[in-house]
């Protein structure tokens, strides 16, 4: 079974990590552990064929058997579930998709689930809300909004979320109405610290007044939770999607892009992945500006020269050649180029 394939088919419940070996002879060779245990390896026989555990716990370089090797810990795609298609519900979707989250829209009224699939959510589902909401699945990478038409549906949102695996759960409303809706869920036998989780009144203080606004505050309080986790590794689907073509599409070679250290005030993390193609085409990005541009012109040339071999990337922001040509963060960033 091929790599891409195997990331494909893992469970994002369990705890993975993937291994790359950066130098050396083995240079390249690639391993999956799940729970920290030996998984697939992709030389049997290589450098990691007598390796059955790892135990890192965060994506970054690690120093193994003499070796260095780039550990990835994989999170799942973050998925946000909005509760509502209302006026807040509207720039919530174009954030929650500019920021990366599969949005699904759940609403009980066809006009308004019509607005939501022309904002472009990934999925839409026009449905009492209580029946989508039990059929909907859900898991630790899932962020649920809550922000319907009216207390009632709020509440029975949220009596059904609140017993569904979750990352984060956020309603909107007053003071007093949320008293009203915990006094509820207390009756119902939901116990205090799974009440005292729910974030409501939802988002971040900022005084936020129009839907657009209310929206940022929503999302930064998400952010402000997804981030907590520091598991920056991972393949969008659109990644995968690109790296596993249809067997009826032509396979052309692309570089895989992955930034495997960084110091100083880089603008994306560890783990942050880009995918180029031969005419400078790219899915993802790993910060834009100067840094994007020299990683892209290095691997146009691996595709079009007989420069394979996996390589990494040094780019230097700190200098004043960096400073001239406008790289302002001011970090160095060491990112990994793989044909594949």
């Amino acid at each position: 079974m091929k790599y891409y394939q195997v990331i494909d088919e893992l469970d994002m419940n369990r705890f993975n990590v993937v291994a790359t070996v950066v130098t050396g002879e083995h240079s390249g060779e690639k391993a999956v552990f799940v729970d920290h245990k030996s998984y697939w390896k992709s030389n049997e026989k290589g450098f990691f064929g007598k390796i059955s555990r790892i135990n890192t716990e965060q994506t970054g370089l690690m120093e193994l058997q003499g070796e260095s090797v780039f550990c990835e810990v994989l999170s799942a795609d973050k998925k946000l579930v909005i509760c509502g298609g209302g006026h807040i519900s509207m720039p919530l979707i174009r954030m929650g998709r500019m920021l990366g989250f599969y949005v699904t829209v759940v609403e009980d009224r066809m006009q308004f689930a019509e607005h939501a699939r022309a904002e472009h959510a990934d999925e839409v589902i026009c449905d009492d809300y209580v029946e989508a909401l039990e059929q909907l699945e859900s898991d630790g990478n899932t962020y649920f909004v809550i922000v319907t038409r009216g207390h009632s549906h709020d509440r029975e949102c949220l009596e059904t979320i609140i017993r569904k695996p979750n990352a984060y759960i956020g309603m909107i409303g007053s003071r007093s109405k949320v008293k009203t809706v915990m006094d509820n869920l207390a009756a119902c036998g939901i116990d205090k610290e799974t009440r005292e989780a729910v974030h409501t009144p939802i988002g971040l203080s900022i005084g936020a007044e129009t839907p657009e606004e209310i929206a940022v505050a929503i999302m930064a309080e998400i952010v402000e939770e997804k981030n907590k986790e520091q598991r920056n590794g991972g393949y969008s689907r659109t990644l995968l999607k690109a790296l596993l073509p249809n067997e009826k599409e032509e396979v052309n070679e692309q570089v895989l892009a992955t930034i495997i250290s960084r110091k100083g005030s880089a603008p994306r993390e560890v783990g942050t992945k880009m995918l180029i193609g031969k005419n400078g085409e790219f899915k993802g990005t790993i910060g834009g500006g100067c840094i994007e541009a020299e990683v892209i012109n290095r691997a146009r040339h691996m595709l079009s020269t007989k420069e394979k071999e996996m390589q990494i990337c040094a780019i230097d922001m700190t200098n004043q050649d960096a400073g001239d040509e406008g790289m302002v963060c001011g970090g160095i960033e060491e990112v990994l180029l793989e044909v594949v």
